[in-house]
């Protein structure tokens, strides 16, 4: 009697993993998008001499494209509700330079005032959206400046890069009445500055300095005295606070976890077809596709024919392996087509159209960091892994060995070594005469002509694959 071999899955099965994965994605995609759509913040009664509310806005952590829907959110909603004032309460070390730039445009566009309170820190991106509000105030002990753009090593970027982030801060603080010289010694070293700073060292400025230098307006203490400063009232206050599904966006489109999520997906692709099966490779790697694309396509990154192509890249290395053995054109334009959708999706693209460089050096270099960490992650795993008693426990390997009696088709062992003719050509799958019984089998990836003779070289997998023969 033949045993059931639990590990192994047909390939209807596969599609349904693959269908599952596509449906999984729609559905969290809606999620979010639900949650982007309700309506969280705090509502305030508008006062009886009709001066408008104060949006207070949180600038915190990383920032990101995730923080600049938020902003845009609360700029929308100060404006539609005629608002007097916006305020920035900000506490960040920087960020990504085109989220930061969008986050810039917005405020100057706005003819609604806008304030920054930096609490603490308004390091780099943070030190350009705050020159970006018509009025700054600091904390005793903050600080702003240090806007050197760094690539994803944490290395300084180039001279151009360099030269890009100088104008963006020179021309935001003509905009807003600010030195545009201070504004771009907080980029360049080079840059002295008479009574400043000297030249060899980045700007970056303490409160009592940028007060001194006409920077900012005002040190305060707390949010109240900057109330206070504006003429404002506490009872104007909105505080927008971030909704569920920002705080989703912004955790899973850092940069940090989309490489982590890359990982999950190329590593658990390369493990499920290595051992084809519905198994935890393929759960991880369908997890890893869902979180890696859905934040980025709310966000406007990953656009509907980039996740395609890299479904078309998947169906394609499925296709390698199930239908045409051996490595070729389907397996090498699966993997370019794969790479291409994982890079176009964190590129803020229109159509083909796409940015440029300055504005795609975060997803080049997180795309080589992953791919770097991806191969030596396949190389140990595939080291080190099937020997872990765990993971053999995880995949059944000592239950599905051909010496334990488990077998998932009708065993084809006799043919080896046999000798035959090619009935019709193999390209490299087709059918042979092998004593004198039609057999479907499949070449080592050579093409043999009908009529050639053939010899069987392995049989197993429930495949009878051939060679051609003398």
């Amino acid at each position: 009697m033949r045993k059931h071999n639990p590990t192994i899955t047909n390939l209807p099965a596969k599609k349904f993993s693959f269908f599952t994965g596509v449906l999984m994605l729609l559905v969290l995609t809606g999620f979010i998008s639900s949650e982007l759509n309700k309506d969280n913040q705090q509502t305030t009664e508008i006062p009886s001499d009709n001066t408008g509310p104060i949006y207070v806005l949180q600038v915190e952590g990383l920032i990101d494209n995730g923080l600049y829907r938020y902003i845009q959110r609360g700029i929308a909603a100060a404006e539609s509700e005629n608002a007097s004032g916006i305020i920035l309460h900000m506490d960040t070390f920087g960020g990504l330079v085109d989220a930061a730039d969008k986050i810039r445009k917005a405020l100057l566009d706005t003819n609604i005032p806008t304030v920054t309170y930096i609490d603490r820190n308004a390091a780099s991106a943070g030190a350009l959206i705050s020159l970006a509000t018509d009025t700054i105030f600091m904390a005793p002990g903050a600080s702003i400046g240090a806007a050197t753009v760094v690539d994803g090593g944490g290395q300084k970027a180039d001279e151009k890069m360099q030269s890009y982030m100088r104008g963006l801060m020179r021309s935001t603080a003509e905009a807003t009445g600010r030195n545009p010289r201070i504004a771009e010694a907080m980029v360049d070293e080079r840059i002295s500055i008479e009574g400043v700073i000297e030249e060899g060292q980045l700007l970056t400025l303490s409160s009592s300095e940028a007060l001194e230098f006409d920077v900012i307006k005002g040190i305060k203490g707390d949010m109240e005295e900057v109330f206070a400063a504006m003429e404002w009232r506490e009872d104007q206050r909105v505080l927008l606070r971030e909704e569920t599904g920002e705080q989703i966006l912004r955790f899973l489109a850092n940069p940090v976890m989309s490489s982590i999520l890359m990982l999950m997906m190329l590593g658990g692709l390369y493990f499920e077809l290595q051992s084809p099966g519905v198994g935890f490779a393929g759960a991880m790697s369908s997890i890893g596709a869902i979180l890696f694309f859905a934040p980025l396509y709310i966000l406007g990154f990953a656009q509907p024919w980039e996740i395609i192509l890299f479904f078309i890249g998947v169906a394609l290395l499925i296709t390698e392996i199930f239908f045409l053995p051996g490595f070729g054109v389907p397996g090498l334009i699966g993997i370019t087509l794969l790479l291409v959708s994982l890079f176009a999706s964190m590129v803020g693209n229109v159509g083909f159209d796409f940015p440029a460089i300055e504005y795609m050096s975060t997803a080049i270099w997180t795309m080589a960091i992953t791919m770097i960490l991806g191969i030596l992650m396949m190389f140990s795993l595939a080291k080190y892994l099937p020997n872990n008693r765990m993971f053999k426990k995880l995949v059944l390997v000592d239950s599905t060995s051909k010496e334990a009696g488990y077998t998932s088709s009708e065993n084809k062992d006799r043919l080896l070594g046999m000798k035959g003719v090619a009935v019709t050509s193999l390209r490299p799958s087709g059918i042979a005469l092998i004593d004198n019984e039609r057999i479907d089998v499949v070449s080592q990836g050579d093409y043999i002509e009908n009529g050639a003779p053939i010899e069987v070289v392995n049989t197993t997998s429930s495949r009878v694959m051939v060679k051609r023969g003398n």
